[in-house]
């Protein structure tokens, strides 16, 4: 039966058998030579096909192949997931991950070299979600916050002091939806992933306060972190409290003994509210030192790198 070379170049293909006639003489950076049964063939069907093929390293190297075309091709490779062949949609969805896990992780890198504290906490989180869990969408937990801001709005229309208002935000996200610290899996990197704490109505100190923060900017109420050394904390206003135990009010001897743990004397300036550059290097951190602890060495340098783009000015246009 009579064959055709297709070339996968670039995301493409090129279905001119003289294109890839001398391909054998060259290098194969970004082009790979593949046979396939002689038709005339879509790119689509072309795609499907090499799925398909028994060779897994045929399979491996069109993946390979086609993660390099970006964004460009997610609408392509999310109508491939939905294919009723199950190896194909296997390899498709295994692609899309990819590719939008690459997305994410260029995006997260530019928004730290050019960060400032304008910028937006909140898409913080969720690109910094979608770097560690590409296979998550994002766009059903944002709009679960803002039906829960609503919602919250509701409830606290009545209230009249910052100590009621917290009241009644504990009430909501704590008793209500049930938001409570992970005291069984606290070294976790769920913990620090937005979705995940939605799901599963748990976190760590600086993922609850952002939660917080993030419900009540909804309902127009102010909510800050405080960057304690050994653990995080919000107020609102003059009122100081813990989202991860339970929403507890805090006063300053609290907060002294927080810190006495870590050797440490309580000062004004720890109690001021913490800025978005320092509420995010507090999240890379927190994952720096679990990733150390796993022996993780390609999660630690990815999240290293963002830190030192943070934190040097010189690699930083914003902080020079």
């Amino acid at each position: 039966m009579a064959t055709k070379r297709i070339c996968l170049q670039n995301g493409g293909f090129c279905k001119n058998p003289a294109v890839s006639r001398n391909t054998r003489n060259r290098a194969p950076c970004n082009r790979i030579v593949l046979i396939i049964l002689w038709s005339v063939l879509t790119r689509r069907n072309a795609i499907i096909q090499l799925f398909q093929d028994d060779d897994p390293e045929t399979v491996r190297l069109v993946k390979e192949q086609l993660a390099q075309g970006g964004r460009e091709i997610v609408d392509e490779l999310e109508e491939l997931v939905a294919e009723p062949d199950l190896t194909v949609s296997q390899h498709a969805t295994e692609v899309l991950h990819t590719v939008l896990q690459q997305d994410a992780k260029e995006d997260l890198t530019l928004l730290c070299f050019f960060f400032d504290d304008t910028h937006n906490l909140e898409h913080i989180c969720w690109t910094l979600s979608r770097c560690i869990q590409p296979e998550v969408d994002t766009r059903p937990y944002k709009a679960l916050i803002k039906d829960w801001g609503r919602k919250f709005l509701l409830r606290s229309s009545e209230a009249i002091s910052s100590r009621e208002r917290v009241t009644k935000l504990v009430q909501f996200v704590h008793d209500e939806l049930g938001f409570c610290g992970n005291t069984d899996e606290y070294y976790s990197e769920k913990n620090s992933l937005l979705p995940w704490v939605i799901n599963m109505r748990r976190g760590i100190p600086i993922s609850l306060t952002l939660l917080y923060m993030f419900i009540a900017e909804r309902a127009g109420m102010k909510v800050s972190g405080v960057n304690l050394p050994g653990h995080f904390i919000a107020k609102h206003g003059s009122v100081f409290f813990d989202p991860y135990n339970a929403g507890k009010f805090l006063d300053r001897a609290d907060c002294e003994k927080i810190l006495c743990s870590q050797r440490l004397a309580l000062s004004d300036r720890h109690l001021e509210p913490a800025t978005p550059r320092q509420i995010f290097i507090r999240m890379l951190v927190n994952l720096l030192y679990l990733y150390d602890l796993q022996g993780n060495r390609e999660k630690y340098s990815q999240i290293n790198s963002w830190l030192q783009v943070l934190t040097n000015p010189f690699l930083n246009p914003r902080r020079r």
